[in-house]
């Protein structure tokens, strides 16, 4: 089941990446199994519970990370020639378009995750230690 709707996936959203990843899409796979992955039950402890201003570090390393990510995979989708794939990629800028859409949420929301451990007072905070 899970195999169908990939494949589904794929040709609805014309996103050949899915069923036929090129080698750099692997290795950004694999940052996000074994590194984004883990960071998700730890940052949701951190945001849920409120006040952890430890998660500023991990997040920013995190949120960078993965909007660096992300823009190699826009511009890739923006600018790659899918004619020559094996399965059907996007052909027509609104197709593009589309599949930019599914793809930008995965950059805007790092994006203020960045922004917020950036300019927000609670975590920009230097820690003021007491003087002996």
């Amino acid at each position: 089941k899970l195999t169908e709707l990939l494949e589904w996936y794929a040709a609805a959203f014309r996103d050949p990446m899915m069923l036929q990843p090129p080698e750099w899409f692997k290795a950004f796979i694999y940052c996000e199994a074994f590194l984004q992955m883990p960071f998700f039950p730890v940052a949701a402890y951190a945001f849920l519970k409120g006040g952890c201003k430890w998660i500023r570090t991990p997040a920013i390393i995190y949120s960078t990370h993965v909007a660096t990510t992300l823009f190699a995979i826009l511009a890739h989708i923006l600018f790659h020639d899918f004619s020559k794939s094996e399965h059907s990629g996007p052909q027509t800028q609104r197709e593009r378009l589309i599949l930019l859409s599914v793809y930008m949420p995965y950059l805007l929301i790092p994006l203020l995750i960045l922004f917020t451990m950036l300019h927000n007072p609670h975590y920009n905070q230097a820690e003021k230690r007491k003087r002996k």
